[in-house]
């Protein structure tokens, strides 16, 4: 995909080659946006940055789709979600400085090799706390009230379908669990949501510190398999990692409920897709809803795609999925892409650095 660069002044940066702490930034510094997910030019972030950036942006979803003049004077990346950042693009960006994903999910760029080389990786982590776990909820409610099934139903046949009977995982919330896995931001905000409608609230965080369920008025448990067991609606906030990749597979699926309803909007490995379609199908689990998967969109070839077309009672009026849009209002997006470049100018301004997620690694005397 050709590449369109956009620019916010007509002269170019003085580049640097240094990755430790910036000095202060006196001209406009090259940001490139490699994966842009808007229509148009880069207006929000233009209207943050004004004249200390300008901005080189490409929907190819890589960096390398741009030219080599333009990766040898990039100081920042403001990615999206497609962009893979390795060693192999670091290389072509010797004047990279601070990476910024306009988003919370950093699975694609290597955390370690970007800090060995004094780039810090930050994320914008709250900009739609709100939103996700709405979303969340709603997709919990909609199941056990049943809306997915009445609205086909009633669209499909007006007198035949106007039965309240026809939906199979209507239930009340009142002494059932709600059980969230990950107890980050999304994750409070969801466990307070699900508290406001009545449900017992339980959790499974290793990392929380203790206190946090006095505080908020809900249970602890220290397993991750007993809160499965016991759990009505199982909902899922973890960021993705190594030790969250299928956390929900076979082994845990296979302690729940028959009647438990999975909830996904977190990231789409963090649960076995394909075997809680089949535990699904089964009847070894009572529903699904997820907005995110594995493979976005699902390939026409994938159990998820079958899925979504079966005539099977099982799946049609048990699964429920949306198009990864937990995250998504106006004003989340609006900002999401300012915070991002909010982080870049303060970084390349002083050094300042916002929710950075590979402070571990940073070498270069960036503190």
């Amino acid at each position: 995909m050709t590449t369109r660069l956009s620019t916010t002044r007509s002269r170019s940066c003085a580049a640097s080659s240094s990755h430790s702490r910036p000095e202060k930034m006196q001209m406009s510094a090259l940001c490139l946006i490699p994966d842009a997910q808007f229509e148009g030019p880069a207006d929000v972030e233009v209207s943050v940055a004004g004249e200390r950036l300008e901005f080189a942006v490409s929907r190819s979803g890589s960096l390398l789709s741009f030219d080599r003049s333009v990766l040898d004077r990039a100081e920042a990346c403001a990615l999206w979600q497609q962009a893979e950042v390795d060693g192999a693009v670091l290389d072509r960006m010797p004047n990279c400085r601070i990476i910024a994903r306009c988003g919370t999910g950093f699975d694609r760029i290597d955390l370690s090799e970007a800090g060995r080389r004094g780039i810090p990786v930050c994320n914008v982590p709250d900009y739609g706390t709100c939103e996700v776990a709405d979303h969340a909820m709603a997709m919990a409610l909609a199941l056990i009230r049943g809306l997915n099934v009445y609205d086909r139903n009633i669209r499909a046949e007006r007198i035949q379908g106007w039965n309240y009977a026809l939906a199979p995982l209507v239930s009340r919330t009142r002494k059932r669990l709600f059980a969230v896995v990950g107890l980050g931001r999304i994750g409070t905000a969801v466990a307070r949501r699900a508290k406001a409608f009545d449900y017992d609230v339980a959790f499974f965080d290793p990392y929380v510190c203790d206190g946090m369920d006095i505080a908020l008025g809900i249970e602890r448990v220290n397993s991750l398999e007993a809160l499965a067991e016991r759990a009505d609606i199982l909902s899922i906030h973890t960021p993705l990692r190594q030790e969250t990749h299928h956390l929900v597979g076979a082994d845990l699926m296979a302690r729940m409920k028959a009647s438990a309803i999975i909830v996904n909007t977190a990231r789409g490995p963090c649960l076995d897709v394909d075997t809680a379609l089949d535990f699904l199908a089964n009847g070894r689990i009572g529903g699904l809803a997820l907005d995110v998967l594995e493979a976005e969109p699902p390939q026409s070839a994938s159990t998820m795609a079958r899925a979504l077309v079966s005539d099977d009672p099982r799946l049609r009026d048990r699964l429920l999925v949306s198009p990864h849009a937990a995250f998504y209002s106006p004003d989340a997006r609006f900002e999401m892409r300012a915070r991002a470049i909010e982080t870049i100018l303060a970084y390349l301004a002083d050094g300042s650095l916002r929710n950075c997620v590979n402070r571990e690694f940073l070498v270069g005397g960036v503190q």
